[in-house]
């Protein structure tokens, strides 16, 4: 009996041993490749790094975030200071790159390009905190909808085509015209408010496939309690639709943001916004179309990547799409 314990644990031992100095390098990835195969989330992340689309659009979205946070790196001008012996006629000067005069002057003297750059922050802030607060929101009330069915599902699901019902665009007119002051919390709120319907159903049909599973029957098998089953083994399978409505929707809020400003609905002075920028450069649209060119066109840039992002992560989380 000895002899076959030392002999069990010298196999052992010599399997977890590292390979020998002359052994060939196949084997070692041979013996990797029959480990543990990766997860959804680790397949996704290894699709989306072979796509340039991704990669593209992260380049580019991070470029942007720089911009939102570190303005003054970009442009020393401060973007509500106007000059009037500037009004429209300076014109762009597309050779001084990062110059308050690249852009051209707006209507009130202002630099177009000083503005279009501090105009990000409001963009990408309402634009990450509505979707953050609709995946939050739709989410949980998705997940208990989906879960526990029943009455409260049937509550649930009441109350989100109730809101399904409302126009998106012109609830959030009525709930912006109840505050006297529209900051960007105020935006976000009203957007957020009227958003979270799409996020809510998606979760709710992502939960009530996950739920179904053998693995969430077997964890309930062996006692699991219904934190553990919801927060362990049902969010974590059900998050990736989700994820991906989020992420294209994200551009969306962005747009929605830009045409309420637009309207005089949504941001207004002295919060500097491309929706205010575009509205205020439509005026002179056929003399100066450079004032509201700028901005309309950072505006679609970022929605444009937004989009893109959402795309590559979409085709990565679907298998039917691989």
């Amino acid at each position: 009996m000895p002899d076959v314990i030392k002999t069990k644990t010298d196999a052992t031992t010599d399997a977890l041993a590292p390979p020998a100095a002359g052994a060939p390098e196949s084997a070692a990835d041979g013996h990797k490749s029959q480990g543990k195969p990766r997860s959804l989330w680790g397949d996704a992340w290894y699709d989306l790094r072979h796509r340039p689309m991704f990669w593209i659009s992260s380049i580019l979205l991070l470029f942007l975030i720089v911009v939102a946070a570190f303005p003054g790196l970009f442009t020393s001008v401060d973007p509500r200071d106007g000059d009037l012996t500037n009004h429209f006629l300076t014109k762009p000067e597309l050779g001084s790159f990062f110059q308050p005069d690249w852009f051209g002057y707006d209507g009130q003297g202002r630099s177009i390009y000083a503005r279009v750059v501090y105009g990000t922050r409001a963009s990408i802030l309402v634009g990450v905190g509505v979707t953050a607060a609709v995946t939050l929101i739709g989410g949980l009330l998705g997940m208990l909808a989906g879960y526990f069915g029943g009455w409260l599902d049937s509550i649930i699901s009441r109350i989100t085509d109730i809101f399904f019902g409302i126009p998106f665009l012109l609830g959030a007119m009525v709930v912006l015209n109840a505050f006297t002051e529209r900051k960007v919390y105020v935006v976000i709120f009203a957007l957020a408010f009227l958003g979270w319907t799409s996020i809510c159903r998606v979760m709710r049909s992502s939960v009530i496939t996950a739920k179904q599973a053998d693995y969430v029957t077997a964890a309930r098998a062996l006692g699991a309690g219904t934190r553990r089953i919801l927060f362990r083994h049902v969010l974590p399978n059900a998050m990736a639709p989700t994820i991906v409505v989020a992420t294209i929707a994200l551009g969306g809020y962005i747009s929605a943001e830009a045409t309420l400003s637009f309207l005089g609905l949504g941001l207004a002075d002295p919060t500097i916004s491309w929706g205010i920028d575009i509205a205020q450069g439509s005026k002179d649209i056929r003399d100066n179309p450079h004032a509201l060119f700028f901005p309309a066109g950072m505006l679609s840039l970022t929605v444009f990547a937004f989009i893109m992002l959402g795309d590559a992560v979409r085709d990565a989380l679907d298998p039917k799409l691989r």
